[in-house]
């Protein structure tokens, strides 16, 4: 049964990779990360993003590759896809994601044109499986981050991070199109996420002297 979650706005902007002060969790519900200093900012006005972010000029002429990972030659990815049915991998990298008690994990982010694969590299186990249908929106900052938020109504979201949140979230957009109705990519420096089913956290995010800001506090 999908729960019920008002109305909410979120925002991701590509940079350098993340720089964070305390990768550990302190087990309070507040935590704060701050990323390097963006360099000269331009206004996208291409899609998904229709000019309402703000990114590096690196990320606009930056080639997309897809496959990060070279999926065909680590046989326990293939076996996870063919397990599930899927062959085409149409984007593959390692990223960041953070848990409901705040801490981050490192993750192989699979994207296929039927599902959304997080997988543990060193287990080599399959963690979740998202079909494409599943998913409501995405949602970013307006600032140079490397967040993004996957909203998910029928289960629970999944914050991460990554180097390459553009190509994520233009390959889901793309993705999504044929698996439901089109992907809403939503921007805003302040909102919110379900954790976990019964936890809702706020992701803030504030343009501070020599970088951007991030806070995530459980409401």
């Amino acid at each position: 049964m999908n729960r019920y979650r008002p109305n909410r706005r979120v925002q991701i902007e590509e940079s350098q990779p993340p720089r964070y002060d305390d990768v550990e969790d302190d087990g309070q519900d507040d935590n704060s990360m701050r990323l390097r200093p963006s360099e000269n900012n331009v206004t996208e006005d291409q899609e998904p993003f229709m000019g309402m972010k703000v990114r590096r000029k690196a990320s606009l002429h930056r080639d997309y590759k897809g496959d990060y990972l070279d999926v065909p030659s680590h046989p326990y990815l293939m076996k996870i896809l063919q397990k599930q049915g899927d062959k085409q991998v149409i984007f593959a990298d390692k990223v960041l994601k953070f848990t409901g008690s705040g801490k981050m994990k490192r993750r192989i982010l699979l994207i296929t044109d039927f599902a959304i694969y997080l997988v543990d590299p060193e287990t080599d186990a399959l963690k979740r499986r998202i079909a494409l249908a599943a998913v409501e929106k995405m949602c970013l900052s307006e600032l140079s981050d490397n967040f993004f938020a996957i909203i998910i109504p029928s289960e629970y979201d999944l914050l991460m991070a990554s180097t390459r949140k553009t190509e994520i979230v233009t390959v889901l957009v793309e993705a999504t199109k044929s698996a439901s109705e089109e992907l809403e990519v939503a921007f805003s420096n302040r909102f919110e996420y379900h954790a976990a089913a019964e936890m809702v956290k706020e992701v803030e995010f504030e343009e501070v002297e020599g970088g951007v800001k991030t806070r995530i506090v459980t409401k």
